[in-house]
């Protein structure tokens, strides 16, 4: 998700789906160092509790992994398959090939965003 997308958060153009093994990928994620430096441990943190608070929470039922080449991405799958989203909004859509059969599309940020009339 882009900042451009974070910022709008919470809103009523789209929701977020989460799950506890989702967040603690993007936790790790974040604490891996690649982030400016005034981005604190404590902002990142923030940040994961703003994501829980707004977040809709998917309890995972089901596990067929591996289904897509990163173990990482099969994570992200999962949510929105279980909370019946309409989309993955994504820079990596090459790695998501083929998960339409699951009634999903994958938008890049700028097609989400311009789809949901943020920038045109």
């Amino acid at each position: 998700m882009t900042l451009q997308a974070v910022s709008l958060l919470p809103t009523d153009r789209f929701s977020i789906a989460i799950s506890v093994p989702l967040i603690i990928e993007y936790e790790d994620v974040l604490k891996r160092g690649k982030l400016p430096a005034y981005i604190t441990n404590n902002d990142i943190i923030d940040f994961i509790d703003f994501f829980c608070h707004i977040g809709d929470q998917q309890d995972i039922f089901f596990l067929w992994r591996p289904l897509l080449p990163d173990p990482s991405d099969d994570l992200i799958l999962e949510v929105p398959v279980a909370g019946s989203c309409g989309a993955i909004i994504t820079y990596n859509k090459r790695h998501f090939k083929n998960v339409e059969k699951f009634g999903l599309r994958i938008l890049d940020p700028k097609e989400f965003l311009t789809e949901i009339g943020v920038i045109s």
